[in-house]
């Protein structure tokens, strides 16, 4: 019998699957623990659970669910279209948001090219590049914060597309609005630019890359609905785009992609901006906790404009280890190339207070 791995696509040898955070169910299975007991704060994912109103949306459509979804999504591109003043064709709806980085592979890699990313930004983007046999050009990011100049100075003939994570994943860090406009002067029109914008709901004064849509440029901004409205397990996200960019990353995708429950909860979860106003107030108030118990504790932390907090322990998988056999699961940052380092995920206050208790004890 020959091995598949003779005859698989050869950028996939050395590929290293992305690894989520750990669920509940299987830390409590593996670990003897009682599910209940057992929290998690690895996946930046809403302590308040998922905006009610979707909640109701869903029950609403559950007995229509041996129909198939509306494939073009119409209602849900037309709502977040309205939101942001734009129109339908802006809007490409993706099985996540991470959906729309495979459509802009699809669309525009091939063997050779090049995408160019900060050092330790979502590690996603490598994968995706290295799938359509792209190489991927890691920019040096000081102060884990995105180098715009340095990264505008990498682009060369093989360049195709350039992610910007803002805030970025894992370091919660954020470039301000002078810089980007300084970068995109500086970027021709041949260069896609993504900006990966999963967490901008929690900015009180987010930079506006939608004008660069606005004005016609190649530009692609991602977002989701997993993060402030709570509806990770549903994956649906969106990218917003030109109509033409839009209509050649439609061509690439799945046919009914969006399911009919996450569509109809992503938009119920649109117009319930108490629950956002709620969430971003939770996450506000945790993170500032999170800021002053580690500076009290003289560890060294990233300042972050997230839902999340990344945190030097000496010993990141060893931390982590140490939290997962107490029934709190948080990030090790190894496949960052940060292994003396974690990442802790807002959650509530009673979480938070757990996590530092235990932080704590590991610490001393």
């Amino acid at each position: 019998m020959i091995d598949p791995c003779e005859f698989a696509n050869s950028q996939l040898r050395d590929l290293i699957p992305y690894e989520p955070g750990k669920p509940i169910e299987d830390v409590a299975r593996e670990l003897g623990l009682d599910p209940d007991n057992v929290i998690k704060l690895a996946s930046n994912e809403n302590p308040l659970g998922p905006s009610p109103k979707a909640i109701e949306a869903m029950r609403s459509f559950a007995s229509d669910v041996h129909v198939y979804p509306d494939g073009g999504g119409w209602k849900l591109r037309n709502a977040i279209a309205e939101k942001f003043s734009l129109t339908m064709e802006n809007i490409v709806l993706g099985n996540g948001s991470n959906e729309i980085i495979e459509f802009v592979g699809h669309s525009f890699l091939k063997p050779g090219d090049q995408v160019i990313v900060a050092e330790h930004a979502f590690v996603v983007y490598k994968l995706m590049a290295t799938l359509f046999g792209a190489e991927t050009v890691e920019v040096k990011d000081p102060d884990f914060i995105h180098d715009l100049d340095a990264m505008a100075a990498s682009i060369n003939d093989k360049t195709k597309q350039i992610f910007i994570a803002n805030p970025n994943n894992p370091t919660g860090t954020l470039v301000a609005q002078e810089k980007i406009d300084n970068f995109m002067n500086n970027v021709p029109d041949n260069v896609i630019v993504i900006f990966d914008e999963a967490y901008y709901e929690f900015l009180e004064t987010p930079p506006d890359t939608l004008k660069y849509v606005r004005e016609g440029r190649n530009v692609i901004v991602m977002r989701t609905f997993s993060k402030i409205q709570g509806l990770a397990g549903l994956r649906i996200g969106y990218g917003i785009t030109t109509p033409n960019l839009a209509s050649i990353l439609q061509k690439t995708r799945q046919p009914f992609n969006a399911n009919l429950l996450a569509q109809e909860a992503a938009l119920a979860a649109l117009a319930d901006e108490d629950h956002q106003q709620r969430t971003k107030e939770i996450t506000d108030q945790g993170r500032e906790l999170f800021h002053n118990e580690f500076k009290a504790m003289g560890l060294e932390f990233v300042r972050s404009h997230a839902n999340f907090v990344l945190l030097k322990v000496g010993d990141g998988d060893a931390v982590f280890k140490q939290m997962l056999n107490k029934g709190v699961i948080v990030r090790a940052m190894r496949s960052y190339k940060l292994p003396e380092w974690i990442r802790v995920s807002v959650g509530t206050n009673a979480e938070n207070l757990r996590f530092l208790e235990l932080l704590k004890s590991i610490i001393n």
